[in-house]
């Protein structure tokens, strides 16, 4: 089977080739690397090398008006550039931890004929924060599972949950069930996951696909991406609404908050902040409609969505 990777990018810079090197190197050989790349005026790219092409041959750069992404339609893009019967969605700050990330993928996706995506583990980065670092852990496990309908009643929203930092999808499915939703703030992978389960397929998650991936962002910045978040969730109701997702949102603060008393009691106060700072984003996101449009932008991480 051929397989692509498909990786937006915006500025990408020296961890981008590392992300490069590492796809090359993997145990399943890719068929084609194809970047979509936000066009950034003046701003240098590692392809504009001399030799570049020559050193990551099986790389292809689809140029992207700003004013043209989207997180659905620009993924959807370079989709339609590829002849692979599974493709894997990845961002340009994820690092494949060895060389069995595609392997591992793909066998994933290999479990079952109703299997629609497979996503692969997160693992915190060196200078990854210890509240973050929890967060890892505690949405990426060590142990693998496959989701459907069934487990609705028992996982809740979380059954939706997958993660285009990198997963992979079969491109049969995925022209069947029409792609991601576009337009899209974001969170485009949730919504063809939830999409998918609905349709009667599953969602598989792999453990030992593991990639570092990880922010340490500031609460004004938890606040900007929940709140898009909100805003996501308020344009699909029809997928979010029996399945809101505070209760699984109490249960990480709950668990945080726990490991925190027990190693690092200083970091609650920054806990009771950025968890407050996401609540909050989330809520007035939920209620997007009603606010005026300078405040929308002020307050989203996407700010280029709202032009």
């Amino acid at each position: 089977m051929k397989v692509d990777v498909i990786i937006p990018t915006l500025c990408p810079g020296r961890e981008f080739v590392s992300l490069l090197e590492r796809l090359e190197e993997q145990s399943v050989e890719l068929n084609r690397i194809i970047v979509m790349n936000t066009e950034k005026e003046g701003a240098p790219m590692p392809w504009d090398e001399p030799g570049f092409f020559s050193r990551h041959p099986k790389v292809t750069v689809k140029s992207v008006k700003k004013e043209g992404f989207d997180h659905g339609g620009t993924r959807n893009a370079g989709v339609s550039l590829s002849d692979a019967e599974i493709f894997i969605c990845m961002t340009q700050d994820a690092l494949p931890a060895d060389r069995e990330l595609v392997r591992c993928l793909t066998g994933a996706l290999g479990q079952g004929e109703r299997i629609a995506a497979a996503y692969a583990r997160q693992l915190p980065k060196a200078d990854c924060g210890r509240i973050e670092r929890f967060t890892r852990q505690f949405n990426y496990p060590e142990t693998s599972s496959v989701k459907g309908q069934a487990d609705l009643a028992r996982l809740g929203i979380k059954t939706y949950f997958c993660s285009n930092v990198c997963a992979a999808y079969r491109r049969d499915v995925f022209r069947r069930l029409g792609g991601f939703c576009c337009p899209t703030i974001f969170n485009e992978d949730m919504i063809y996951a939830a999409g998918a389960v609905k349709a009667g397929y599953e969602i598989a998650y792999a453990a030992d696909a593991r990639v570092f991936h990880s922010h340490n962002y500031t609460g004004r910045q938890q606040f900007a991406r929940n709140f898009d978040l909100g805003v996501s969730h308020a344009q699909y109701p029809g997928i979010f609404s029996d399945v809101p997702p505070e209760g699984e949102g109490m249960r990480l603060v709950k668990r945080t908050a726990a490991y925190l008393f027990r190693t690092c009691p200083w970091l609650l106060p920054k806990l009771v902040w950025q968890s407050g700072a996401k609540w909050l984003g989330y809520r007035m996101g939920l209620r997007y409609g009603r606010l005026p449009r300078w405040l929308v932008k002020r307050c989203s991480f996407q700010k280029g969505y709202w032009k």
